[in-house]
């Protein structure tokens, strides 16, 4: 049971992430490079939040229950900010990338354009996020254990899996989102990336109540994956084409 409980967990939460790995990135070393380094990024990000909470925590008093909740809450608050100004400092970085493929080009093009770095980007963000979110509790899916047995629900696993799911793709869609509000000095595009990680971040506060959390997450994730689809160029008509398995250029069946 509990194999199939870490295998289940395992594919649910990186199975479709792996999927946009092997079909849009892996056949691309600059995309794979890109990806590595985003996730480095971000995982520079943690360890300087989680040095700020360690020391914060060790000078506080640990007795005060009040204080420690108050300090879990900034800690999860710095985190998110950091990790968006670690976003930042990427989109700088890939921004004088693509100024240095430029130069080198024999046609004067870079090989990558700013979308797709910000998609490879944010799907770097998001896989490293997930493995550091998930990698504790598939370890302990494993055994010993019954989760519940005093009691608790028995779902934590398999929320927890899907939280780390959405989580994925929230950090792909903010990635296209927020360097789309870098590259045309949208501000409030930025704002709402950061203020809508804040909400995700809060949202697991709900927990054990996990309706709470995932829920909320699950229609913010939708609302991103629309804006960010229509950030990139996409439409209503190229959506229908899609779902009606149309290529391009052809026009639909009478009937369709």
């Amino acid at each position: 049971m509990t194999l199939a409980v870490f295998f289940g967990c395992t594919f649910i939460a990186f199975g479709p992430a792996f999927s946009l790995f092997i079909f849009t990135i892996a056949r691309d070393p600059l995309r794979i490079i890109i990806l590595i380094a985003g996730a480095f990024f971000w995982l520079v990000s943690l360890l300087l939040s989680s040095l700020i909470w360690f020391i914060a925590v060790k000078a506080s008093n640990p007795q005060d229950e009040q204080l420690q909740k108050g300090l879990l809450i900034f800690g999860v608050m710095f985190s998110v900010l950091l990790q968006e100004a670690f976003r930042f400092l990427y989109y700088k970085l890939l921004r004088k990338a693509i100024e240095g493929l430029v130069a080198l080009s024999e046609d004067g093009c870079s090989p990558i354009s700013i979308q797709q770095m910000a998609y490879v980007a944010g799907v770097g963000f998001g896989l490293m996020s997930g493995a550091f979110s998930m990698i504790n509790l598939l370890a302990d899916s494993l055994g010993p254990g019954t989760v519940g047995i005093h009691g608790d629900s028995q779902l934590y696993f398999l929320t927890s899996a899907f939280m780390t799911m959405v989580l994925i793709f929230l950090h792909t869609f903010w990635g296209i989102l927020f360097f789309h509000g870098c590259e045309h000095r949208r501000w409030w595009e930025i704002a709402a990336v950061v203020i809508m990680h804040l909400t995700v971040s809060g949202l697991s506060f709900c927990n054990p109540l996990y309706v709470g959390s995932l829920v909320p997450s699950y229609l913010l994730m939708v609302g991103a994956a629309a804006w960010a689809y229509l950030l990139s160029g996409g439409s209503a008509q190229n959506l229908r084409r899609f779902l009606l398995c149309l290529r391009s250029g052809a026009s639909p069946q009478p009937g369709s």
